[in-house]
């Protein structure tokens, strides 16, 4: 390890990757199925490097990633996503979090055992990406689905941190729209996080009759996550009625998209969003909106799914350790992202997790 940090820092990170280190380890070399759009810090060749036209971006090609033998094959009948065979991911790709974007779906491919078998659905406001995500993952299953920002500007309101009034956080919101209707589950992730486990095993998690699914954490003090004129008007407050809320992290979702189309949860989630224009009633962005329509009626994920807040507070981006209890998935939610604390050389212990995942190289 390259950076500086105090003992009990070295201690939890070395720790850590005794715990995770049967995870860490790739799976054998794969290639990732390639389709069309429906049917760091090495000196590399030229040719194993992406630049984006602009010279904004620059990423290393990964390597190819092929299915284990107990895969099995995909339907000759079906193609594209419509395959009933695929794993359905959905992420962002947003200029700033773009470098997290591309490690996490390299640390997605590299500890699936089925990685052939996962199709990317990637949501942009730019439509200049599809080309950085072909050079650098060739046979990559992925489709680009644009979202425009203007379905939601006059819905945000302000947030206790700007990056959480970026349009594209509220993409989640419409995937149900987006992603074609043979497409009847997904999982969304976050930007800024890497999986170190087979990312099937989260796919297959049980609903029961919930349209969601996440890790919940009930300990939290859900109070805080909406105003006092919220918890003082009934007309707010009255919708937990009956219902034993938790806060739970969107960052990381199984979501049964046909339920949610059936049910309308779209309108659900603006009708809060429009109310908040006009009474204020949260603070955070996109998250309470979500809490407002599901919390108290999510299918339980186990904790080790989203080992969430390694990015600190909202405001400062402190240094956090892990959650007791085994892990399957590194989330730096919060204000600290560890491409810019690694960049900065003031990285925290936990963010030597992420590096490897790093993708990002620099021209020569």
């Amino acid at each position: 390890m390259l950076w500086v940090i105090r003992f009990s820092g070295f201690f939890s990170a070395a720790l850590v990757m005794i715990v995770l280190s049967p995870s860490l380890q790739s799976f054998p070399p794969a290639e990732a199925i390639r389709s069309s759009r429906l049917d760091s810090y090495l000196r590399l060749p030229s040719f194993l490097v992406y630049t984006s036209p602009d010279n904004r971006f620059t990423f290393r090609k990964d390597f190819q990633f092929r299915n284990a033998d107990e895969c099995g094959f995909a339907d000759p009948k079906t193609t594209g996503v419509c395959d009933p065979s695929l794993v359905h991911v959905a992420i962002t790709l947003d200029v700033q979090y773009l470098r997290g974007s591309i490690a996490a779906v390299h640390s997605i491919l590299q500890h699936s055992l089925c990685p052939e078998n996962i199709c990317f659905h990637f949501l942009v406001s730019e439509t200049d990406l599809e080309a950085l995500v072909r050079s650098t993952f060739p046979q990559l299953k992925f489709k680009v689905y644009y979202f425009d920002p203007e379905i939601v500007r006059n819905l945000i309101s302000s947030s206790v941190r700007q990056a959480l009034e970026q349009p594209l956080n509220y993409a989640r919101n419409y995937l149900a729209d987006l992603l074609e209707p043979c497409v009847r589950r997904v999982i969304y992730l976050d930007s800024d996080l890497v999986v170190v486990d087979d990312i099937s095993k989260l796919w297959s998690t049980n609903l029961g009759s919930r349209t969601i699914g996440a890790p919940e954490y009930c300990h939290a003090n859900f109070t805080k996550y909406f105003t006092n004129s919220f918890w003082s008007d009934d007309r707010f407050s009255g919708t937990f009625r009956g219902r034993k809320p938790c806060y739970f992290n969107t960052g990381v979702m199984v979501i049964d998209l046909a339920k949610w189309r059936r049910v309308g949860f779209t309108k659900r989630i603006e009708r809060w969003m429009e109310i908040q224009k006009g009474d204020r009633i949260y603070e955070l962005g996109s998250l309470p909106p979500f809490l407002l329509v599901f919390a108290g009626r999510v299918a339980p994920i186990g904790h080790r799914w989203n080992q969430h807040g390694l990015g600190g507070d909202n405001v400062r981006g402190s240094c956090r350790d892990l959650h007791p209890g085994p892990v399957s998935l590194l989330h730096w939610s919060g204000s600290g992202k560890p491409w810019l604390r690694l960049d900065s050389k003031k990285p925290c212990p936990l963010d030597a997790l992420w590096a490897p995942y790093d993708l990002y190289g620099h021209p020569h």
